[in-house]
């Protein structure tokens, strides 16, 4: 590694995690191959994770996404260590957290790690600015610190005005946020979010992400999301990890998972995405041609719809790629609409005639 480049903040490492009596007993058998149906049947154990290999850059979100069972709580929960595995390295900041003290366990998670739980998890005998100064009560931070770096992330997850209400007197919303304003309050460069938006209402679902995205652009954390919602996974994920039963099916650019991708499971997952909502112009677009005749300039970032729409649906036209004043490629409209088209299993797209 040269010195210019920077090692992945969280580092994954031969993960195994096995529930059981004698799990070390039973380890053997899974890494010859052993599967999750067999090794309950034969032995009484169950796996919870088999192999994981995954490196979270510092300052990206990293989601991590599958069906309920597949293994996603039980990863994030190991990054902290509130679950030990069965066999594997877990590095963050290049420090072996399974090597870590007591001492030293105590300030990752109360320094370097904070938390965003599914069910809130808000104290309820204490006030929404009480909660949201959890994190530095518990380093006994002076109170006027807690009060005005409480007040300072309430007021930035648009909760200015109701620091001392309780959690009853707030929707489900509104007490999500306070779950993310006492995350931010610890000041922690990574945050671990399980299932964080899961039990709201679609629209407030909506909100919490476009929130969660316009403080990651202000911050730079590093964010590992925990979802089952393959939408919610590709508008969030700077990096992408699919599970099934425990083992990493696929991972890698949301964008580039969605166009190619490697497995039958994959494929069922993603071919029902919305694909010109998802996919972007970077995704799709060439090198320039050098020759003329577009139809006017499209910013990488933009979805695939906001060109149908701006093209009337007429696939003669092509677009020049700007970025920052920069011609960067280009996007003919016929490409486009293949790129809508899902692949199928034997990994063709299916043919379209234009």
């Amino acid at each position: 590694m040269s010195a210019q480049e920077k090692a992945p903040q969280i580092q994954i490492r031969g993960l195994y995690k096995i529930f059981g009596a004698k799990p070390n007993e039973v380890l053997p058998y899974v890494k010859a191959g052993m599967g999750k149906p067999e090794l309950l049947t034969e032995h009484g154990h169950v796996l919870g994770l088999q192999d994981i290999n995954v490196d979270m850059q510092d300052g990206e979100i990293t989601v991590v996404m599958g069906l309920s069972g597949s293994g996603k709580s039980t990863l994030v929960r190991h990054l902290n260590r509130l679950i030990d595995p069965t066999d594997g390295e877990i590095l963050v900041n290049g420090q072996d957290v399974m090597k870590m003290s007591r001492d030293e366990l105590r300030h990752l998670r109360q320094m370097d790690m904070s938390m965003v739980f599914q069910k809130f998890a808000l104290l309820p005998h204490r006030t929404v600015q009480q909660n949201a100064a959890m994190s530095l009560h518990t380093r006994r931070e002076p109170k006027e610190k807690q009060e005005s770096e409480a007040r300072r992330w309430l007021a930035r997850v648009g909760l200015e005005g109701v620091e001392d209400h309780y959690p009853y007197q707030l929707s489900g919303g509104m007490q999500q946020r306070v779950g993310i304003a006492r995350a931010l309050t610890s000041n922690s460069d990574i945050m671990l979010m399980d299932e964080a938006f899961s039990a709201l209402d679609p629209l407030i679902r909506t909100d919490m992400q476009d929130l969660l995205l316009e403080l990651q652009t202000e911050l730079h954390k590093t964010i590992v999301f925990i979802t089952h919602d393959l939408d919610e996974a590709l508008k969030l994920a700077d990096h992408l990890v699919i599970l099934k039963d425990g083992e990493v099916v696929q991972q890698g650019e949301p964008q580039e998972i969605l166009l190619n991708p490697s497995d039958p499971y994959i494929e069922d997952f993603v071919s029902d995405i919305n694909r010109a909502r998802v996919l972007r112009v970077r995704s799709v677009m060439q090198e320039l041609s050098g020759k003329k005749g577009f139809s006017g300039d499209v910013d990488p970032t933009d979805n695939l719809e906001s060109l149908i729409a701006r093209s009337g649906g007429d696939t003669s036209h092509k677009f020049r790629v700007v970025e920052h004043d920069q011609a960067i490629g280009e996007i003919d409209m016929r490409d486009l609409v293949k790129a809508l088209v899902p692949r199928t299993s034997s990994g063709d797209r299916v043919s379209a005639q234009f």
